[in-house]
């Protein structure tokens, strides 16, 4: 069972959704400046990628892990422990409209777009390569 109180169980769940949102995002961030730079060079040079624009774009996902970690705390979704009682997660099980459109959005901000944002940036990355050494083997 949950051995704190609900205090903590929400602090554990707030650090578990933005660490966890955080990465994901990073990754998704990883990959479309990849895929910028293999696939788009001539967008990549005029956009010189230097620890300026690396903040700014951590500063960018922490502040969208940030905006999706805090809804629960302001209402939106909410934080409790998972049917197990042994951990605190976000409620899953939705008991009023809002929670379901919070759950929703979780999904295809948090999750669906990343990931397909990931899928397409790496197989811009996989084609370039491979029209790249089609033209190579040309030559």
């Amino acid at each position: 069972r949950w051995l704190f109180n609900q205090a903590v169980c929400t602090l554990y769940a707030f650090c578990g959704v933005l660490f966890g949102l955080c990465s994901l995002t990073s990754l998704t961030v990883l990959g479309m400046v990849c895929c910028l730079k293999v696939c788009y060079p001539a967008y990549g040079r005029c956009w010189d990628f230097s620890p300026c624009h690396a903040g700014v774009l951590l500063l960018c996902v922490w502040a969208y892990a940030l905006v999706f970690a805090t809804a629960p705390l302001a209402e939106w979704g909410s934080y409790g422990p998972e049917p197990y009682g042994t951990a605190c997660c976000i409620t899953w099980k939705a008991s009023s409209r809002e929670a379901t459109l919070y759950i929703l959005a979780l999904f295809i901000f948090c999750y669906l777009l990343p990931c397909l944002l990931i899928l397409v940036s790496y197989s811009l990355i996989l084609w370039t390569v491979r029209v790249s050494r089609r033209a190579v083997r040309q030559h």
